[in-house]
Order: structure tokens, then C-alpha cells, then sequence
């Protein structure tokens, strides 16, 4: 728990979240990081309301949103604990900021659209160029599906055939948030924020059914992408496509424990990385930027 506690950073006095929201995120964060395992024992809330100097209602403020979350339980008589199953799906900013702890930031992701990279690295990138995180290096590495090539998915929902329409569609959507990635990425090097800020991305002919992301090649999370129908506009007329939905993906969190390579948890970010190098430097090229 010693361990754990240190992870607890002070509250930012220009934050604009109120303290409890603030304690809240702290938290979360590091349940969801695991770096407070399921069945600990969180501090006292007056050894929390002492750690961050405020009042104890305060604290009680942030465990309600805790426990309204499902991610703590509390015992009348024994504290309160990390729940030993959560009960909420895996949520990925906590793990990428943490993983912006480190002196040296590798983020690899492999999936359709990478809006769902571009969001959570947007947040994390602003507490880069405010001086909160401060790491020496970043590398990114993207690899999605090539929308210029026929596609399984994703198609026309009344024929099932592939569209150029719906992949153009699609394209200008991940181009966005490519874009906005890079952008974001090597802007910190050219400010002098960070030594070494990359950015890399290639495509393939291979229809997108899952997303994958590995950080700091310690950690992976795989999520399947249901296909589901709805209509979009191409040329101001409503089309019906089958299409991949990466916001309704649900994560399954994998990690290597330090000292430990031999779990099965630990097997599956090694055979991730082996996955994601194999397609990177074989069947997948380089994304042409405008």
C-alpha cells in the first residue's frame, strides 16, 4: 500500500475540477492501473482528508463517486476496499497517462479509426504541454485498415458489398484523427516539451475486427469491434452500412508483473507485440499523408 500511497500526487491548485473530483480521479486512476490491487485497503478517510489537506467531507465526497462506480466497497468496522471485481469495463486514459510516467513512452495501436487514441492522447498530450507529465520520449506507432482498398467491412448494409463510397466515408473520418495525432505528437518535440516525439503510421488490406493497444510494451488491451447497422449520409442521402463500432468496444486489460513473464497475462502482451511488429513490417505500408 506504501508503495501505492506514493503514486498519490498532490492536488493541482489550477485544475479546474473541484478537490473531490480531483481525489476521485487520483483514485480511480490508480485502481484502474492496479497499481491499488482488488482487496486493498484504501487509507483511513482521515489519513486521505491529512495526505491532500482538506476537509474530511471532502473525502467522503470522492469515495461516493467510487462507490457509485463500483470500484470500492466499504465494510462497516473493517475501511474501505478495492472491489475484487470491479464490475466496469476497462477504461483506457488512466492506463496511457500513467504509462506518460515513464521517462521513455512507447504507445503501439492497431485497429480501424483511432478516434478513440485521438481522444484519450488529446487529455493526456495538454498535461504534457502544462508541465504535469514530463516525459523524455514518445513514440506512437498506428497501424489501421486502408479505406482505398475494397473491404469486407466497412460495406453497404443493404447488399453487403463493398462501397468505395462507405470507404471513402470512413477515410476522411481516420485521416482526422491520424492527423490531429501527429500533429498533436510532434508539435511537443518542435516546442522543446520533449528530446524525441514520433508519430509513425502504415495501413493494410485487412478489414478491421478488433482494436488492440500496448503501452510501454508492459501493458495490451484488446477489444472486439461489434458490427452493427445504421444509416450515415454519403452525398446528403441516408445509406445503410454495417459498420465496425470502436466506442462500443469493451477492453480486456493484459499486463506483464514486474519480475514476471511467465503468467498468462504476460504471455499475451508478448505475443501482442510479436502480432503488431509481424503486420507492421510485412503486409503494411506507409500511410500517405496529405
Amino acid at each position: 500500500m506504501t508503495d501505492a500511497l506514493q503514486h498519490l500526487t498532490d492536488l493541482d491548485p489550477d485544475d479546474p475540477r473541484t478537490e473531490s473530483q480531483q481525489i476521485a480521479n487520483k483514485l480511480r486512476a490508480a485502481i484502474l492501473t492496479r497499481k491499488l490491487q482488488p482487496g486493498d485497503k484504501l487509507p483511513s478517510q482521515p489519513e486521505l482528508a491529512s495526505r491532500y489537506g482538506v476537509a474530511r467531507e471532502t473525502v467522503k465526497a470522492a469515495l461516493r463517486v467510487l462507490a457509485n462506480e463500483r470500484l470500492i466497497i466499504s465494510r462497516q468496522g473493517s475501511g474501505t476496499f478495492v472491489r475484487a471485481q470491479t464490475e466496469r469495463p476497462v477504461g483506457l486514459r488512466p492506463h496511457v497517462e500513467a504509462a506518460f510516467e515513464s521517462a521513455h513512452v512507447a504507445i503501439d495501436f492497431a485497429g480501424f479509426g483511432a478516434e478513440t487514441l485521438r481522444n484519450t492522447l488529446s487529455e493526456v498530450l495538454d498535461k504534457v504541454r502544462a508541465g504535469r507529465l514530463t516525459p523524455e520520449s514518445i513514440a506512437v506507432r498506428i497501424m489501421v485498415s486502408d479505406m482505398s482498398v475494397p473491404m469486407a467491412l466497412p460495406c453497404r448494409a443493404d447488399t453487403a458489398a463493398d462501397d468505395p463510397a462507405v470507404r471513402k466515408r470512413q477515410g476522411r473520418i481516420t485521416r482526422r484523427a491520424i492527423e490531429s495525432i501527429v500533429d498533436d505528437v510532434e508539435e511537443l518535440a518542435d516546442m522543446g516539451l520533449v528530446k524525441s516525439a514520433t508519430a509513425q503510421v502504415r495501413v493494410h488490406g485487412v478489414a478491421p475486427l478488433f482494436k488492440l493497444y500496448i503501452l510501454n510494451n508492459e501493458e495490451a488491451f484488446f477489444g472486439f469491434y461489434p458490427v452493427v447497422q445504421h444509416d450515415v449520409t454519403i452525398d446528403s442521402e441516408p445509406v445503410p452500412i454495417f459498420d465496425p463500432m470502436g466506442k462500443d468496444a469493451t477492453l480486456f486489460q493484459y499486463s506483464i508483473s514486474k519480475g514476471d513473464d511467465t503468467s498468462t497475462a504476460a504471455e499475451y502482451v508478448i505475443q501482442a507485440r510479436t502480432w503488431f511488429d509481424s503486420l507492421w513490417n510485412t503486409i503494411s505500408r506507409e500511410y500517405a499523408r496529405d
